[in-house]
């Protein structure tokens, strides 16, 4: 007679290692622990500036956290908490904005440009200078004007030249200042002199023998002769106020030869 034994019941299949499962698992873990820190990050930056945001971002933050491990066995649920959590975190940041102070933006003002208006300008009071003042105030003049080097060589031995610089079309300036009064003219042998030691010594293209006083006519007629342009107080006066410079007129006048 045969012994019947007992069929043991037969077991249901073993679960099976779901690595799909597992990798959302640890993936959905990293973003919400670098979700976590972005929010610490960012309620520790608010809670210096708007503590009553950085307290109500700590309060959604962790409703989120009990929230996502309440349902953490639910892809489904965790999604929709996720998207709540994200929804949450869009309510605070606007909330935190709305409080910032509107910075007010104020638009740089224009450096105001400068124009040299020369026919306004103060004339130089040259009888009230010394010789010494009215040379410079002729280097200036030729500065102004465009004879950039311009400066003052006058002094002992200088041998008539007082001024000297290139003119902007570059010919060889060459002046000699008078400082004379109003009753006090300069003669024939003051043009003499300085005709002798112009051209030949100092090279000068463009000779100019300014005065705060006069010529005589023997003086006027020779500098015509020589090539030499005369300014008086009056065109010396013009030239401050913005009239043309002088060496423009030296460039029609030519030495006579002989």
């Amino acid at each position: 007679m045969g012994i019947q034994t007992r069929r043991s019941a037969r077991k249901g299949p073993r679960s099976e290692f779901d690595v799909r499962r597992t990798a959302f698992g640890f993936a959905f873990l990293a973003l919400l622990i670098c979700g976590a820190g972005l929010a610490v990050r960012t309620a520790l930056r608010t809670a210096e500036r708007h503590p009553v945001v950085a307290v109500a971002s700590t309060v959604a933050l962790v409703a989120a956290v009990v929230l996502l491990l309440r349902l953490r066995r639910s892809r489904r649920a965790a999604a929709r908490a996720a998207a709540a959590a994200v929804e949450t975190a869009y309510e605070v940041v606007d909330a935190a904005l709305e409080e910032l102070p509107e910075a007010d933006v104020v638009p740089p003002r224009p450096e105001p440009v400068r124009t040299v208006d020369r026919e306004a300008m103060d004339p130089y009071d040259f009888e009230a200078m010394d010789p010494y003042e009215f040379e410079e105030a002729v280097a200036a003049l030729c500065r102004r004007d465009g004879c950039l080097d311009a400066e003052v060589v006058g002094g002992a031995g200088d041998l008539g030249a007082d001024v000297v610089g290139t003119t902007p079309d570059g010919r060889r300036l060459v002046v000699q200042c008078k400082r004379y009064t109003s009753d006090n003219k300069v003669g024939s042998q003051d043009l003499q002199r300085f005709g002798g030691t112009c051209y030949a010594v100092h090279g000068a293209e463009a000779a100019v023998v300014v005065t705060t006083g006069e010529f005589t006519d023997p003086a006027l007629d020779y500098a015509e002769q020589c090539g030499i342009v005369c300014v008086g107080l009056d065109g010396l006066t013009a030239w401050s106020e913005g009239a043309a410079p002088p060496w423009y007129a030296s460039a029609s006048v030519q030495p006579a030869e002989g």
